[in-house]
């Protein structure tokens, strides 16, 4: 049995040791995430703040900074079913009696799973509503000064199809707090809430919105887990738990909440926002307990506080990719690549359009569609270990017909835009021996050459805003002098792009739309096109994207002169 709620976890935590406690008054703006961004690049404990200035709501950090935390939340029993679901697939389809019976254990804990409505009495949070100006006393988490106000940072949006109600998502999008009764949401148009929005707009309808914060753990790793959709998030967060969730109707009518959960809010998107905005949530109410404790995370790039959350519940889900996409051996996304960012498979060694079959089959899972860049190979390689898996699927990769780009360029002017995909596959016998170290000589604008893997290249000269077109030259440059290497990165600086994995995950996808910043030779070859090393991506800052942020120097010192007192115990 997982932990019911997250002030459960919290005392495990305080038991363990893992858990700071601050009773000094700390500024929810830019203070409290300074405080939070050193403790968790440390891989420091939990935190709460019980003296949050201009909210009476206790506010909790970092409940899953670290793997370990993880680890102690969820246990193995997860772990263990999903590997018994994948290896009783064959025996339980079709059901008969006696395989039922041959496995009565695992469709015992299977029948576990689902939700369970408890009476209202019986639901804690439930314990207050605020309809008049309902977000008022939250607290304004602020992480940048250039963040244009607070987030709610730590939110499970909950929504329903209004064409199908059966179908349901739970995903952790922010929510920008505009005033105590509206939140501009942060969702992809294309996936969950988004699509259930464009339905509703299609109606001429809003589209009625949950917001939760807390409840089980289970829950927010759940909704962690927003790539898994070929199963239900509410039902994952049941397995994850172990036992039905419990759940309440509210009294005043809509979507069902978790009876466990710290605050509820509830309200409309209307079908239409003005050109080029993002959705709004007219907030009616906020439900919430007597003694609620407000959950937060804040982002200390390239790993946010939910990045273990999310690599456990990929670990989770790993023994059943196959039931799902029976082609692929094993499937990983890089968190460190942001959302929607680099994902990679290990499929069959089998022909070019199966594998290909595969790719469209990957992104065509609906919270898959946005990933900007797939990498395929049939070569077995740790997701652990980025090197060796890119090496993999370059010694292999033929660019005539190994990538593919989906989606035109969506750059309008100085504005980046988000549309565009790429398919990179490297299958089969390896067609070429790679280069380890750079030996051919200056390149035209480029000032800083180091290899980041065997037959990949980073690089850096000028900025973006100053040659916007150095790869194409660049790509020239490198087919006049036959390089030896399959793919080079321009970047803004080289040497911190390769000091970790998660770094060039970070720094290279997160500045990336593959129709606007891949760069290769191609010709039209039997009604597509085929494309000629070297391939080369540009992966500089450009104007749109979000720079990298700093803290501004008077909180600095704030956070440095008050350190000690802080955590005086």
């Amino acid at each position: 049995m997982g932990y019911a709620n997250i002030r459960q976890w919290t005392e495990q935590l305080r038991k363990d040791k893992e858990l700071a406690v601050i009773e000094a008054l700390v500024d929810p703006y830019l203070e409290l995430p300074e405080i939070h961004r050193r403790v968790v690049r440390e891989e420091g404990p939990a935190l709460l703040f019980t003296n949050v200035k201009g909210t009476p709501f206790p506010v909790v950090t970092n409940l899953f900074g670290t793997a370990r935390r993880v680890d102690r939340a969820f246990g193995t029993r997860p772990e263990q079913l999903l590997k018994a679901v994948a290896g009783a697939a064959d025996t339980l389809l079709p059901p008969s009696f006696p395989n039922l019976w041959k496995e009565k254990e695992l469709v015992f804990n299977l029948l576990k799973t689902g939700i369970k409505h408890v009476p209202q009495g019986e639901a804690p949070v439930l314990g207050a509503c605020r309809t008049n100006n309902p977000l008022s006393e939250l607290p304004q988490v602020t992480s940048w000064q250039e963040a244009g106000g607070p987030y709610i940072t730590l939110p499970l949006v909950y929504t329903e199809s209004l064409a199908d109600p059966r179908k349901h998502s739970l995903g952790m999008h922010r929510l920008k707090l505009t005033d105590d009764s509206t939140a501009v949401m942060d969702w992809n148009k294309h996936q969950g809430a988004g699509l259930f929005h464009q339905e509703a707009a299609a109606m001429g309808e809003a589209l009625p919105v949950s917001v939760f914060m807390g409840g089980p753990p289970a829950l927010l790793a759940a909704a962690s887990a927003s790539r898994t959709v070929w199963l239900p998030d509410l039902v994952l967060a049941s397995l994850v738990l172990g036992n039905r969730l419990p759940m309440v109707k509210d009294p005043l009518g809509g979507h069902s909440i978790p009876a466990e959960a710290e605050f509820a809010l509830r309200g409309l998107v209307p079908p239409k926002s003005a050109p080029h905005q993002a959705p709004v949530m007219h907030i009616q109410r906020i439900w919430h307990r007597k003694d609620a404790v407000y959950p937060a995370t804040i982002a200390v790039s390239p790993q946010e506080d939910n990045f273990y959350l999310v690599d456990y519940l990929q670990q989770l889900l790993s023994p059943v990719h196959q039931l799902a996409i029976p082609s692929v051996n094993a499937f990983w996304t890089y968190s460190e690549s942001g959302p929607n960012g680099l994902a990679a498979a290990i499929v069959g060694d089998s022909s070019h359009q199966e594998v290909l079959g595969t790719a469209f089959r990957i992104l065509s899972e609906r919270q898959l569609s946005g990933s900007r860049l797939l990498l395929l190979t049939s070569e077995p390689a740790a997701f652990s270990d980025l090197p060796v898996l890119l090496e993999n699927v370059l010694e292999r990769f033929d660019p005539a017909d190994g990538l593919y780009i989906f989606g035109s360029s969506a750059r309008n002017g100085e504005e980046p835009g988000p549309g565009s995909q790429a398919v990179l596959m490297g299958t089969g016998r390896a067609i070429r021996k790679l280069p380890h170290t750079y030996t051919e000589g200056t390149l035209p604008g480029i000032s800083e050459v180091i290899p980041y893997c065997g037959g990949c290249l980073a690089v850096s000269g000028a900025s973006y805003e100053e040659d916007p077109e150095l790869p194409v030259r660049l790509n020239a440059a490198l087919r006049a002098q036959q390089t030896a290497w399959p793919l080079v990165i321009v970047t803004d600086k080289a040497a911190d792009a390769v000091r970790t994995q998660s770094s060039f995950l970070w720094t290279i996808f997160t500045r990336f739309n593959p129709a606007d910043d891949i760069y290769a030779s191609s010709e039209i070859r039997q009604h597509r096109i085929s494309y000629q090393l070297p391939i080369v991506i540009d992966a500089r800052m450009k104007p749109g994207y979000e720079p990298e942020q700093i803290p501004c120097s008077s909180t600095l010192d704030l956070v440095d002169r008050n350190w000690k007192h802080y955590f005086q115990q």
